[in-house]
């Protein structure tokens, strides 16, 4: 319907344009035949040759059917000739006056619609006259009249084979359109394995007679080569759709297998799918890759101690690390998607803000130590803050890392210790060369005096100064051991044998006071090179100690191990007072003492410590005991008394192995 209502249309609007042409086609015949007669009538006027004029005028009457009338006026309006029969009308002279430009006017008269045309006869600047013409309008409605039936003819025939052709069109073209469509909605379904185009009777390979499987086309019927990247044709020279069009239109192929738009479109419809189809698939195995890796990364990010969080620009908190919410006590959903006003204290939040602030804007990344400190513990951080940057060199965020460094911390502490130690050591055995040799004068000398003098009172005073000597002496001897200038002899020893000959020494005086020795040693320990005096001087110190901090009614508990291959261990627990947190960092240093005055010089230790570190070995303290270090009886005895527990390890002989430490008996002396 809409064929025949366009063909319909544009037929009459056809017909209204020729009917308007061939209009204008006779006012343009008889303008040309009026201004023709005028431009003959010019001499014949000049010459006032009237017989010419009406012979000019009458030829040209007689010559055409259509030409109602002629007559010619002078500037005056005064008619010269005509070619009326029977009287001239003088109403002619009052229309269609002669004017710049000439125009014809349509006249109703009683031979029907005509055409009055006025031409002006100049020669030069000069009228001569009018020429006035009367065309009839009937021989051009005549054609217009034959012209519209011609059209009309022409345009049911064009409308007749146009909805001939519009129906066959349609059939062939909707079928492939309604391939189209279903292959459309089965995309839109998700079914990519789909084929709008139809299969070719041959492929590129038939028809080139390729045997090249390693090519992306070969045995591929759903694409056409020419859309295909990679293809081995040697006209393709390796270019990809749609740069390699141009030579492809040459090739046999193109020429045998390309056909209208319609299949153009399908077959660009199915390379699309197979497309989307393979994107598609790589998609997913990335983002599983992707996933795995994420999954990979973000298990790294929490196993490792360290602290990881992500902020965005705006300082919002996008990743954070299970070390940091553990160390905090948040879960990761309470922290993701909120800033440090959300999480830490105004005033935390406030001094992260600025600092977090001035890198975004700078660029400039942030190292710095910081702690925390709680009621239990205090931590110390290494921490660095650094911006992260897009692909265009804008900052799209800040990374922040912080390391747990306590125990660097401690460790340096314990460096410097030992170097404070060392120096002291130093110090300590140069003085005890300068004074030891005086002092052996004066106990030299106040012995020889013991022997000669008689008097009870000044003999007294001779043992008071020999006592005090021999104090100093030891204090000496201590000092030297520290500074570890004395001579040392090392040999095998049985480590076990080593305390059980210490404890034999001391066990009758702990008795006395009521403090009970409990020794385990391990079984089958390996035998250990070191000075069997010196290391019993150690055992001794600590003994001492622990008696000195228990005074009266309580436990020392020995034990040796051999907890891993190349050490052994020895540990001394006491149930005594205890030694309190602020002074057990400095135990181990000269001259440092919690006993009363006069009761300790603080070196026993210090020369312990010595002793144990020209060994190879360690020596450290824990103050409370753990209660797993102490006889079950014991602890439960004692549950007021805190005590300490001395721990050594000395390295074993390369080359010495013993199994694990096998099951344990108790000695009770």
């Amino acid at each position: 319907m809409m064929l025949v209502l366009c063909g319909l249309s544009i037929g009459l609007i056809l017909s209204a344009m020729s009917s308007k042409a061939l209009l204008e086609e006779g006012k343009k015949r008889g303008m040309a035949l009026a201004s023709g007669l005028a431009f003959r009538l010019t001499e014949p006027l000049l010459a006032m040759d009237f017989l010419q004029m009406k012979n000019l005028i009458d030829n040209l009457h007689g010559q055409y059917d259509d030409i109602i009338y002629i007559f010619l006026t002078d500037t005056t309006g005064n008619i010269l000739t005509h070619t009326f029969s029977g009287g001239f009308p003088t109403d002619l002279l009052t229309v269609n006056q002669a004017s710049e430009k000439p125009q014809p006017r349509q006249l109703t008269t009683e031979r029907g619609q005509i055409y009055d045309f006025n031409v002006r006869i100049v020669v030069g600047d000069k009228s001569l006259g009018s020429i006035r013409m009367g065309l009839a309008r009937s021989e051009i409605d005549a054609q217009i009249a034959q012209q519209r039936w011609i059209s009309l003819f022409v345009t049911l025939g064009g409308v007749s084979l146009g909805v001939v052709l519009a129906l066959w069109f349609a059939r062939t073209v909707t079928l492939r359109l309604n391939r189209l469509r279903e292959s459309a909605e089965q995309i839109v379904k998700g079914n990519l394995d789909v084929q709008a185009g139809f299969t070719l009777e041959k492929n590129c390979w038939d028809i080139m007679a390729c045997d090249k499987v390693d090519c992306p086309a070969y045995g591929d019927p759903l694409r056409r080569c020419w859309y295909l990247a990679g293809t081995l044709c040697p006209n393709c020279q390796g270019k990809e759709y749609p740069l390699k069009m141009e030579s492809c239109r040459h090739c046999s192929v193109f020429r045998h297998n390309f056909g209208d738009e319609l299949q153009d479109l399908a077959e660009a419809f199915d390379v699309m799918a197979v497309t989307i189809r393979n994107h598609i698939q790589e998609l997913t195995e990335r983002e599983k890759t992707i996933a795995q890796q994420q999954g990979l990364l973000k298990t790294i990010m929490n196993v490792t101690p360290d602290f990881i969080t992500l902020q965005d620009k705006d300082l919002v908190y996008r990743f954070v690390s299970k070390a940091f919410c553990d160390y905090f006590g948040l879960q990761e959903e309470a922290v993701i998607g909120r800033t440090d006003f959300d999480i830490f204290s105004p005033r935390q939040a406030d001094l992260n803000y600025h600092e977090d602030r001035q890198i975004l804007l700078t660029g400039q990344p942030l190292s710095k130590e910081i702690t925390f400190k709680r009621s239990d513990d205090q931590k110390w951080f290494h921490v660095v803050k650094v911006p992260i940057y897009e692909q265009d060199g804008n900052i799209m965020g800040l990374l922040l890392t912080a390391r747990d460094t306590t125990m660097l911390k401690k460790f340096q502490e314990q460096l410097i210790r030992s170097q404070k130690m060392e120096g002291l050591g130093r110090l300590a055995g140069g003085v005890a060369h300068e004074i030891n040799t005086p002092l052996g004068i004066i106990l030299g000398y106040a012995q020889l005096l013991m022997d000669d003098v008689t008097d009870e009172e000044s003999l007294e005073s001779l043992r008071i100064i020999e006592k005090q000597t021999k104090v100093c002496r030891k204090i000496v001897a201590d000092l030297l051991g520290f500074s570890r200038h004395s001579h040392s002899v090392r040999g095998a020893l049985d480590l076990n044998t080593s305390l059980q000959e210490v404890i034999q020494l001391v066990e009758h005086a702990f008795f006395l006071n009521r403090i009970q020795v409990v020794f385990t040693p391990g079984e089958s320990l390996p035998t250990m090179i070191g000075d069997r005096e010196r290391l019993k001087q150690v055992w001794l110190n600590l003994l001492n100690n622990a008696a000195d901090a228990i005074g009266q009614d309580g436990v020392i508990f020995i034990r040796t191990r051999h907890p891993s291959q190349g050490r052994i261990e020895v540990s001394v627990a006491d149930t005594g007072t205890g030694v309190s947190s602020e002074h057990i960092a400095n135990i181990f240093d000269p001259f440092f003492t919690t006993k009363q005055v006069g009761k300790g010089t603080g070196l026993g230790l210090s020369v312990s410590f010595g002793i144990i570190k020209e060994h190879g070995g360690t020596i450290s303290a824990l103050s409370p005991v753990p209660r797993t270090m102490l006889p079950e009886d014991a602890a439960h005895a004692y549950p007021d008394r805190p005590g300490t527990v001395f721990i050594v390890t000395l390295p074993l002989p390369v080359g010495s192995r013993s199994e694990e430490e096998p099951d344990r008996k108790e000695n009770v002396l």
